[in-house]
């Protein structure tokens, strides 16, 4: 695909001499009526435009929309990074002392609560569950007597033994109504997560404390977000907020934000915020960068378009307008807030301006060859 020059100077000038016009730029004179054909014409079109055929433009999928003045809500800006929400993250560490018998759940695997992890082969896991079955058998055995009372309080501080282990009293219900001693301790998942560490393998002697796993749920994320100290009076807990990635460019992900830092950062001059947003499906992962927009609640009138038709070229922000047909005419613009899809412009633009809202890589790549063009001409 060809397209329509004229001589003019390299394009980074041409950009620098946008920056001091006027944000309208209206007054451009609209390019000659196009021939149908994508051939190269003298003194057809401007310097800063590009020019293409109702074909290259159907082709392209080349769509446009008008810049518009929305009532928006002020946001303020911040960056930070995602981890884990440390209520729903646990460090799993052996109960008792023995063996580790089995492990049959690994890391990086999803879990469910209660799920068996591992087991532990354990002597004094053994002696308990024993204890409480001669307990249970004296207590029964003392039924209307007067020692009675006595044998309730020693099967219960038996019972009491199994508890730090792990076990549950259905399951020393089940203990005693069986007789059946289990010969394994189980460990189990305390709620449905990520296995997110695994510290030991079948085999390993393990002591109370020692280290087994540490377990996530990931369902839902917190966001250490930094918020400057000019913007804090504007900001109030329980606001909602947008984050986003890198990893998924124009998606946007809501949460709340759920705490304002007590303390300033005397180096960066900002205080922590605290973002709590719903992942259920995962996408979002512990140490993402993230870029966050928190609402203040306060509502104004600005000029917005699409993200989508933002675009970087040579470094900068620009937008393509349509200035007539099949005329496509690039500006730089200085942006302002976003939300909601939609991007502020504070320079460059005017209400009604016919942005590209696809297809600008077709632009890009012919403003691309122009400009290199342009430069080969004045070498």
């Amino acid at each position: 695909m060809e397209i329509a020059t004229k001589p003019a100077p390299m394009l980074l000038a041409v950009i620098s001499v946008l920056l001091l016009s006027s944000a309208g730029a209206s007054c451009r004179k609209s390019p000659p009526a196009e021939t149908g054909s994508a051939r190269p014409e003298e003194n057809v079109g401007e310097p800063d435009s590009v020019r293409l055929t109702e074909n290259a433009v159907r082709t392209g999928g080349i769509t446009v929309e008008p810049a518009r003045v929305m009532e928006t809500v002020r946001c303020i800006a911040g960056v930070g990074d995602l981890e884990f929400n440390s209520r729903r993250l646990i460090h799993l560490t052996a109960r008792a002392s023995g063996r580790l018998e089995r492990i049959v759940a690994f890391r990086g695997e999803r879990v469910v609560e209660g799920q068996v992890l591992a087991e532990i082969y354990s002597r004094d896991y053994l002696a308990c569950q024993a204890e409480v079955l001669q307990a249970a058998e004296r207590a029964a055995r003392l039924l209307g007597t007067p020692d009675e009372q006595a044998a309730r309080a020693f099967l219960g501080a038996a019972r009491a033994n199994l508890l730090p282990l792990g076990v549950t009293e259905p399951e020393i219900d089940t203990l005693i109504s069986t007789k059946s001693i289990r010969r394994l301790l189980d460990v189990r998942a305390p709620f449905g997560g990520r296995i997110i560490e695994q510290a030991a393998v079948a085999g390993d002697g393990v002591e109370p404390g020692v280290s087994l796993f540490r377990i996530a749920d990931l369902s839902t994320l917190w966001a250490s977000v930094r918020i400057y100290e000019k913007d804090l009076a504007a900001v109030r807990p329980n606001v909602e907020v947008v984050l986003r990635t890198q990893a998924f460019p124009g998606e946007e992900f809501p949460g709340r934000l759920v705490l304002i830092g007590a303390v300033m950062d005397e180096k960066t001059r900002t205080v922590e915020g605290r973002v709590e947003v719903r992942n259920p499906s995962e996408r979002l992962k512990p140490g993402m960068y993230v870029e966050a927009s928190i609402s203040c609640g306060e509502t104004r009138r600005a000029l917005v378009i699409p993200e989508s038709a933002l675009q970087e070229f040579q470094s900068r922000s620009v937008v393509f307008v349509r200035t007539g047909p099949g005329v496509f005419e690039l500006r730089l613009v200085e942006t302002g807030e976003r939300t909601g899809g939609r991007v502020e412009i504070l320079l460059g633009l005017a209400e009604g301006d016919k942005v590209v809202t696809s297809g600008s890589f077709l632009l890009k790549s012919e403003m691309l060859k122009k400009s290199l063009g342009e430069e080969h001409e004045h070498d």
